[in-house]
Formats: structure tokens, C-alpha cells, sequence
């Protein structure tokens, strides 16, 4: 398929790489030339100046006239010149137009200038799959102002896209190190199959370190188990939460509704946040009541998350905090902001 043929109006990454093999040749081809002919006509007794200049007026036929006089081999030479380099230069001068006219020239530039801003990221979240529920995630994500990058195999849905995103097969690796996998925080396995997503998770695991939270998308709670054997921190079910949530909504509809308010909706004051206690911290060792959280910061702590995995809800003052302690508290931006400082969390 052309980029003409594209819905997407995106071209596909082989024409644009093919396009580049083209430029590339017809830049080296006339470096080629000119410094040929340079040298070429420096043998016939010019000056470094004046043999590139005699070449550059020969190739681009400008009509001016010789540097020197030529006589006999220099003619000759000069024929030469002319029927190579007029030819070099009608190439480079056609391809470069036809990438401009299909615009592979200003996708290259494009797609250049977003992998740098992705090779600038760290700590990132990468989403694997854009559909409903890779956008879903991809709006609470930019909403919470974490940078991510998004990666599909069809660039009709990456058109229009505005975040980075990479266009490729999840089976690739090189998409993944193209995504900044290695120094990524998260990755979302969010494709439309289970099969695909455990690809996606094993892929990670493997190209990754063991800090990398990967979480991944289950259609059936039959592969749920496996996912979680293949390396996903958190496996979820779109559908069993659905219902769940359709569920709390028919039994405690205000619980609900103050907890998507909550976590959701960027117009209210008040947040509900973790952070984790580091090694070092002003509140590594000493007991909840030592460290007057909600005195210092404002921020009211609801429970902790232990080592084990388990929750303490409403913990007690005399709770003594360890590093790696997980801290869930609601607040004000700015309270939770200075008790993630308090804690030492640096993620966000």
C-alpha cells in the first residue's frame, strides 16, 4: 500500500526507509562527484578552491566560464564531468522532490524528532495496544502529567495521535527499545487478544529490569494465572471490573461516586495518592504517631501497604514505618506533594 493509499495518510515505515536509502545514495553519489572532479582538475594544475569551484559551476551548469583555460585532456575531462554530475545531480534533485511530494521526507523529520523526545524519557509509561482501552489509559496518564508512549501496529490508529508513539510489531524487540523499554517505570500489555498481551509481557520481562511494573489486560480469568507467571505485576480484567464496578454502583453509589471524584476529576481539590517510604527518609523508623504526618503535611493517611503485600487500614499511632512501606493517603495536591517529599518518593 502507497502512502497515497493510506487512509491513515501515514506512511508506511518501509516506503519512508526506502525513500531514505534514495536520499542517502544520491547525497553520497555528488559528494562523490565534487570531490572527484575536485581532485580531477587539481591534477590538471588548479588550486583546491579553484578545482571544487570549476566542478560545483560544471555539474550545476551555471554557464560560467572556465577558472583556467583547457585545452585537450581538460576538455575532455570537463565532458566527463558534465555528463556524470548534470546526470548525478538530476537523481538527488529528483529524489529529494518526490519525497517531498509524498511527504516521506517531513514524516522521517517528524518521526526523528520523536524519538529523541523519547530517548529523553525516563521513568515513562509505555501503553501497548490503542484501542478503547489503551486511549482510556493513555487520558489518566497525561492527566496525571507522567510522560508515555504509546506503540500499535496499525498506523491508521496512530494518526492524529498526541503523544510519542511507535508504529510496529510488539514482536519486534527493537519497537520496544525504540519505546525506551529499558528505561521505562511501566508498561500496559493492553491489546485486544490474551495471546498478544502475554507476548507483550514475556517480551518486556525479558528486555527489561526486575523495577519494571508491567500490567496486563485479561479477557478470561483463565489467563490471568498465566500472565502473572509470565512476568505481570498486576493482571486486570476489564470486564470482571466492570461489572464489579456496575455492582458497587447498585449497592453504594455515594462510596462510588466520592472515589471516582477522587481519583478522577482534575477540578477537585483533594487526591487520593500513595508514596513510598525510602531508606533514609525523615519517616524511615519512627512510629506514625512519632511522625505526625498529618500535622506536617495535611495529608491524612487512610492505610499502609506492607512488605507481604497485605493492607492496614486506619493504622494505629504506634505503626512503626519502614522503608518500602507503601503510604495511602487523601489530601490537597500540595500536602500530597509534601508527603511524598517526607517519604523520600521521587517517582512523580
Amino acid at each position: 500500500m502507497t502512502s497515497s493509499e493510506n487512509p491513515s495518510g501515514r506512511a508506511a515505515p518501509h516506503e519512508v526507509h526506502a525513500s531514505v536509502r534514495r536520499i542517502r545514495f544520491a547525497v553520497v553519489a555528488m559528494t562523490v562527484v565534487v570531490v572527484g572532479g575536485s581532485l580531477g582538475y587539481i591534477t590538471l594544475g588548479f588550486t583546491p578552491l579553484e578545482a571544487l569551484y570549476q566542478t560545483v559551476t560544471t555539474v550545476t551548469t551555471v554557464g560560467f566560464r572556465e577558472v583556467r583555460p583547457l585545452r585537450g585532456p581538460g576538455q575532455v575531462y570537463t565532458i566527463a564531468v558534465i555528463l556524470i554530475g548534470v546526470g548525478t545531480a538530476l537523481y538527488a534533485f529528483g529524489v529529494i522532490l518526490e519525497a517531498l511530494v509524498d511527504g516521506h521526507l517531513r514524516e522521517l523529520l517528524g518521526r526523528r524528532r520523536m524519538e529523541r523526545q523519547i530517548e529523553r524519557m525516563r521513568g515513562h509509561v509505555i501503553i501497548c495496544g490503542w484501542g478503547r482501552v489503551g486511549r482510556a489509559i493513555a487520558r489518566a496518564v497525561a492527566r496525571a502529567g507522567e510522560d508515555l508512549v504509546v506503540i500499535d501496529r496499525d498506523a491508521q490508529r496512530l494518526a492524529g495521535i498526541n503523544h510519542p508513539n511507535v508504529l510496529g510489531e510488539i514482536a519486534d524487540d527493537e519497537v520496544l527499545h525504540r519505546a525506551g523499554i529499558a528505561r521505562a517505570r511501566v508498561f500496559v500489555a493492553a491489546l485486544e487478544t490474551d495471546a498478544d498481551n502475554l507476548f507483550a509481557t514475556v517480551s518486556a520481562r525479558a528486555l527489561s529490569g526486575p523495577d519494571l511494573v508491567i500490567i496486563a489486560r485479561a479477557r478470561t480469568e483463565a489467563s490471568e494465572p498465566k500472565l502473572e507467571r509470565a512476568g505481570a505485576n498486576h493482571v486486570v480484567n476489564p470486564q470482571r471490573l466492570g461489572g464489579d464496578r456496575m455492582a458497587a454502583f447498585a449497592l453504594q453509589p455515594h462510596v462510588v461516586d466520592f472515589l471516582e471524584v477522587v481519583m478522577h476529576d482534575a477540578s477537585l481539590e483533594i487526591r487520593l495518592e500513595e508514596a513510598t517510604v525510602a531508606a533514609g527518609s525523615s519517616l524511615t523508623g519512627r512510629t506514625i504517631d512519632e511522625a505526625r504526618i498529618q500535622d506536617h503535611t495535611g495529608a491524612l493517611l487512610l492505610a499502609i501497604r506492607n512488605d507481604d503485600g497485605t493492607f492496614t487500614s486506619n493504622p494505629s499511632p504506634s505503626t512503626r514505618l519502614r522503608p518500602g512501606h507503601v503510604l495511602i493517603a487523601v489530601g490537597s495536591p500540595a500536602q500530597l506533594s509534601a508527603l511524598r517529599s517526607a517519604a523520600g518518593d521521587q517517582q512523580r
